[in-house]
């Protein structure tokens, strides 16, 4: 790679760590301060980098339109796949990968279990929304006005004798989820699967979908079925590192909210 370019990648590198002033970019580098001086000049005339008043250098707006853009074109559904790919291997069970779309959770991918039960879910199929954890997900996730209106508009049908059956109760049950950081269905949508999701997040921290683990009873009882969180939140949070999700702190979604 030709040296000025490999110099100005390094550069900006050093400058991830915070602001630092020419002679410590210089002795970051190795490079001479004349060059390391051209190379600033250069890289803040395109907005790659800034200075402030102590001149001291920091990365430029520019960096942040890029990333915002690079992550915009990486689809949720290819940068997930490699993480509930693994995920299926595995537990051998159906994982499904579920998004929000204009007021509908709907599967946007599915990978079938090992074993020789199939679920009869598919892609492009809706969610109900009071049955369903990658729902749950995904509406806890909403703020608390808009909880309120999709709650109290939702048809309660009783798919099961456990399905939620009115709006106070499921607002409550979306503060569990929000709580716990994942959500459980448990028979609630079917009598004979139980079914645990988490969310996976983009770089603003927006739950952008939501990945799960569906469990035929024939399979796993309902205690087994949740003992396979740890492997589900490595898969989401994995999925969520690519796609940019970095947490500042345990309460960062409240602050977002």
């Amino acid at each position: 790679m030709n040296q000025t370019v490999t110099r100005a990648l390094d550069l900006l590198s050093a400058l991830q760590d915070g602001a630092q002033t020419l002679d410590e970019c210089a002795e970051r580098l190795g490079v001479h301060k004349s060059t390391i001086l051209r190379l600033l000049q250069t890289l803040e005339a395109q907005r790659f980098v800034t200075h402030d008043a102590q001149h001291r250098y920091r990365l430029g707006s520019r960096l942040f339109e890029l990333a915002g853009a690079a992550l915009a074109q990486r689809d949720v559904r290819d940068v997930a796949r490699p993480h509930l790919e693994r995920l299926n291997e595995e537990t051998g069970q159906t994982v499904h990968l579920a998004a929000y779309e204009s007021g509908d959770v709907v599967y946007i991918d599915k990978l079938e279990a090992r074993t020789g039960i199939r679920m009869y879910s598919r892609v492009g199929l809706r969610a109900p929304l009071h049955s369903t954890a990658v729902a749950k997900v995904l509406l806890a996730d909403l703020p608390a006005a808009a909880r309120r209106e999709i709650a109290e508009g939702i048809d309660y049908v009783p798919f099961t004798d456990r399905t939620i059956r009115n709006a106070t109760d499921f607002l409550a049950e979306l503060e569990r989820v929000r709580a716990d950081g994942f959500a459980r269905d448990s028979a609630e949508h079917e009598t004979f699967i139980n079914c645990i999701a988490a969310p996976i997040r983009d770089g603003s921290g927006a739950a952008v979908a939501a990945a799960s683990v569906s469990v035929p009873t024939l399979s796993l009882p309902a205690h087994e079925v949740l003992a396979l969180l740890p492997q589900l939140m490595t898969a989401t949070r994995g999925a969520s590192a690519d796609l940019g999700w970095a947490p500042r702190s345990v309460n960062d979604r409240e602050e977002r909210l």
